[in-house]
């Protein structure tokens, strides 16, 4: 998703555009990896000395309920990435190491499916864990 794009979301819900809010998001569309709120808040603190956790925390939370941001856990924590463009059903390999990704074009439930013929699912997350080239 690029800045043009998840400021229409946020404005089309009520949100106003801040400076603070522009550089979260600024992090994110320049970056590939899942970001910890830590990670935001490193960079934020650096022209934001009082900011807080919580308030980049809010943030992360508001752009992952509007769809600007996908979220996942990593070794108990939250990571977070801008949300994918894709045009294309698709999951996910992801780095413990240096939180890059890469698409995986496949979908496991194409085979689950069939495993669980009286069941209505209703979504479906899959995510591969480990390590990649460049970190191995």
């Amino acid at each position: 998703m690029n800045l043009t794009k998840a400021w229409g979301i946020l404005k089309e819900n009520g949100f106003k555009e801040t400076t603070k809010r522009n550089q979260i998001l600024e992090i994110f569309e320049g970056d590939e990896r899942y970001l910890t709120a830590r990670d935001i808040l490193d960079v934020m603190q650096k022209d934001y000395p009082s900011m807080s956790y919580d308030t980049v925390y809010r943030n992360l939370a508001t752009f992952v309920s509007l769809d600007i941001l996908e979220a996942t856990e990593l070794s108990g924590e939250k990571h977070f990435r801008m949300h994918c463009e894709s045009d294309h059903h698709h999951h996910h390999f992801i780095c413990m190491d240096c939180g890059k990704i890469k698409e995986i074009p496949l979908c496991p439930m194409d085979l689950l499916g069939a495993a669980l013929p009286a069941y209505e699912i209703d979504n479906h997350k899959f995510e591969i864990y480990g390590k990649c080239p460049e970190c191995k």
